[in-house]
């Protein structure tokens, strides 16, 4: 029986030529105690569609009903949990909650609402901190908090807004995992919207895809028996099967190739040395111990004497070589990438490249953060030209300007070099931040978690223009990230961190699948979900902080 439906519904903004439609002729029913999960890009039209079930926005056109009565507004029926955690700084865990049971059940005799409260902020894990205030909570407890709150209000649907989105990896999972837990205690009617493929196959009964014009995409039915183990799921063929279809469907609906190639390089020379088109892109022999991390520490004072984050890190990259860093937080994995760029003081060991100590920064050395750092004001050609024509002292002003669109075309920004970075999304300065990297033609490139802040989606799509552009130089690079995938796809080498303080290297795996690569190849060659596995296992092994016997020295330097 269906207990939410959409006939014919329209959502659109503005008027006129102004007028938008977010959402078009959608027609969709959730069955009473399913696990739905609409999946889309930023821009898909999926918070409006929420929106619209909660009874916050009202369609264009068509109907919205909740069992068949149409929805007019807000009601107690649709609990909703939203990406950030709207609570009440001045209230406790135990009185933000208690604030819904107020509005919803306002002749509840105070005992029942107390005992209330205390069942639904043990359920999420909280009985500790009831007496806790917003600000003494981590962005989990506080999303933790948001699920109690509308749990409280014994909603028959819930509805969920990205719930997770702002999550630390480790955290997001764990909480996938609790919300799962109590749908199956109750069997509430769950309506999730999501960019993460993963959790979407986890959580749901039935994957509907959102396109990019605003249309209902493809649906995939999800048959893997619960509970879904994560690790248990990477040698599940259904899973394997199931992944590989949503991708390749999102892929090919939302990441149409977007990089062109009009322009060529010019043949010019930065002040450290290569072009002519990247040295015809390194060459193919690799020199060995291009770049080495030999003894490193990093220790910082502290009241309570030296603290060593970084303890006897080891590694020797080749030239050419793409690394990914990778381990759980606080594993010192910015930390090395820090001392690596010269932003942070070695305090013990050396780090080289191409046979000189790394002292200080400098442009030999490019670094993409997870926020780029633009300046608001500048457009993307200009925000790219500071670093040009520092590296590029003797190259004419046509040239430098052929070198920053050359980049900035590579990366998708051919038709928006003239925009300042004010009015761009995460995603498209981001762009600019590779592009500016990759202009400096540096003898290392350093990327600190550069999709980060970005959604699932558009990570791909800039993982796919980071591959793109990398192939045509292959500059020496690492990427620290906590994202498996991500890791797997970028790299020849995998480098896992154990746990900090004291973290070193705890093992690598050598990634030795084809180039050039592609999300959607990756995930049907047959050695992906070995590699893959790898990699989880040894992130489990360190999982919530613990400190497994160190693995023997030798491994860390190959």
């Amino acid at each position: 029986m269906s207990i939410l439906k959409l006939e014919n519904v329209t959502k659109s903004y503005g008027e006129g030529l102004h007028k938008a439609d977010v959402l078009k002729n959608i027609n969709l029913e959730v069955q009473e105690g399913e696990f739905l999960v609409l999946l889309g890009f930023s821009g898909t039209g999926k918070t409006t569609l929420i929106n619209l079930l909660a009874g916050l926005e009202k369609p264009s056109s068509g109907k919205v009903t909740f069992k068949d009565a149409e929805i007019t507004g807000p009601g107690p029926e649709r609990g909703v949990i939203f990406q950030n955690y709207s609570l009440m700084p001045w209230l406790t865990v135990a009185g933000n909650v208690q604030l819904a049971l107020d509005s919803v059940f306002p002749h509840m005799p105070k005992a029942e609402k107390a005992e209330k409260v205390a069942h639904f902020v043990k359920m999420v894990g909280l009985g500790h901190a009831m007496t806790r205030r917003p600000a003494e909570l981590s962005g989990g407890m506080r999303q933790r908090v948001n699920v109690a709150r509308a749990l409280a209000m014994n909603p028959e649907v819930l509805l969920l807004d990205e719930p997770l989105s702002a999550l630390d990896a480790l955290t997001r999972a764990n909480l996938a995992d609790e919300i799962e837990h109590i749908w199956e205690a109750d069997k509430k009617t769950c309506v999730l919207i999501t960019n993460d493929v993963d959790e979407a196959i986890i959580l749901a009964d039935r994957i509907i895809a959102l396109n990019p014009d605003g249309t209902l995409g493809d649906e995939f039915s999800v048959d893997i028996p619960r509970p879904r183990d994560r690790t248990e799921m990477n040698n599940h063929d259904g899973f394997k099967t199931l992944r590989a279809d949503v991708t390749k469907y999102l892929m090919d609906k939302g990441i149409a190739s977007k990089v062109e190639g009009t322009r060529l390089l010019p043949d010019v020379t930065p002040i450290h040395g290569l072009p002519v088109a990247v040295a015809r892109a390194q060459e193919t022999a690799r020199d060995e111990g291009f770049l080495t991390f030999s003894g490193l520490h990093k220790v910082y004072p502290t009241p309570k004497g030296p603290l060593t984050v970084v303890e006897d890190f080891n590694l020797k990259v080749n030239k050419g070589e793409f690394i990914s860093l990778i381990g759980h937080s606080g594993c010192g994995k910015s930390t090395v990438l820090t001392m690596a760029a010269g932003l942070n003081p070695i305090s013990k060991g050396a780090i080289r490249l191409d046979g000189w100590d790394v002292q200080g920064a400098d442009p030999e050395r490019a670094v993409v953060f997870q926020s780029p750092n633009l300046f608001p004001w500048l457009s993307a050609k200009e925000n790219v030209a500071i670093g040009v024509d520092k590296v590029y002292p003797k190259a004419s002003q046509a040239e430098r300007q052929d070198v920053i669109e050359y980049y900035l075309e590579r990366v998708g920004l051919a038709d928006s070099m003239d925009r300042p970075a004010a009015s761009m999304s995460n995603g498209m300065k981001q762009r600019v931040g590779i592009a500016r990297a990759f202009a400096l033609s540096p003898k290392l490139l350093l990327l600190d978690e550069p999709f980060g802040m970005l959604d699932s989606l558009t990570r791909w799509e800039l993982q796919e223009v980071l591959m793109e552009v990398w192939s045509r130089t292959k500059v020496t690079a690492i990427c620290v990230t906590h994202d498996v995938d991500e890791a797997i796809l970028l790299a020849d080498r995998v480098v896992m961190m154990t746990n900090g303080p004291q973290a070193t290297i705890g093992k690598i795996t050598d990634v030795k699948l084809p180039r050039p690569r592609t999300r959607k190849a990756l995930l049907q060659h047959p050695d992906y979900y070995t590699y893959r596995q790898e990699v989880l296992d040894f992130l489990e092994e360190y999982e919530h902080g613990a400190k497994p016997k160190p693995k023997p020295k030798s491994i860390a330097a190959e």
